[in-house]
């Protein structure tokens, strides 16, 4: 495991797409990734549910596993499990971590809104694996950002377990069914769905930039723990680590982020 490059932690709820971490990790090479598992006491996608499984005591408890493994910066990585908390809320669990974690922190829906920042894109298609009274809200989470969702999908999967079992093909269909011509780019919120392996497939079967829930996740906890706007550009990885900074406008910005 690299010991002087980047070192970001990542606490993610349950056991479904974790693997996703290793493998960017070996794909970018120079970094170290560890992963905290939190507790999910119901796998749900589902308000209450939701609001549980990104409660301060469980995060809090995984940011002080993290701090103990001296990363240099902290990721709730569940996007579901914090923009249901609202724009607000989901600052107020940021600060949590970073308070418990002793480094800056982010979650992976404040990663989506810096990540499309950083590619200047301002329109979007999201195709989420979620029922669709938890996609709206993720909706609204962007919307709150200045960010304009033109296409919502909601495939209807209620557990992460599930949605891990999504294979290459299915998850290409998925996306690709759901672009939408007016779109600069399409989001794929949900970090239980597995997708660093194929990011450049489905970049090319859409014809666009894809941002899924992991691969933000990972851009954003390096951005943090190497104070910069983000990490060295490389390709393999979609357009989102393809892009250096300064390519980007108005590029991102320290989380919580501000509204537009």
């Amino acid at each position: 495991m690299p010991q002087n490059g980047p070192r970001a932690g990542f606490l993610y709820p349950g056991y479904s797409a974790e693997d996703d971490y290793p493998a960017i990790e070996r794909a970018l090479g120079g970094v170290s990734l560890p992963v905290v598992h939190t507790l999910m006491r119901e796998d749900a996608h589902r308000v209450d549910a939701l609001l549980d499984i990104g409660g301060a005591d469980v995060l809090a408890e995984g940011a002080r596993a993290l701090r103990g493994l001296g990363v240099q910066a902290a990721v709730w990585a569940c996007t579901s499990g914090s923009f249901v908390f609202g724009w607000d809320g989901a600052a107020a669990q940021v600060e949590g971590v970073r308070e418990a974690a002793g480094v800056p922190a982010s979650s992976t829906s404040f990663a989506f809104v810096n990540a499309a920042r950083h590619l200047d894109v301002r329109r979007v298609a999201v195709a989420a694996t979620y029922p669709a009274d938890v996609a709206e809200r993720f909706g609204a989470f962007l919307g709150h950002a200045g960010i304009e969702v033109v296409a919502l999908s909601a495939r209807g999967i209620v557990t992460a377990a599930e949605v891990g079992t999504l294979g290459r093909a299915e998850v290409l269909e998925f996306v690709a069914a759901n672009n939408h011509p007016d779109a600069e780019a399409i989001l794929v919120p949900d970090t239980a769905l597995h997708t660093v392996s194929w990011l450049d497939d489905l970049e090319a079967r859409v014809g666009k930039p894809v941002l899924t829930a992991n691969q933000v996740s990972v851009w954003e906890g390096l951005r943090l723990a190497a104070s910069t706007s983000g990490p060295r550009p490389r390709t393999g990885l979609g357009t989102l680590f393809a892009t250096p900074a300064t390519a980007a406008a108005p590029g991102p910005v320290p989380v919580p982020v501000q509204p537009i």
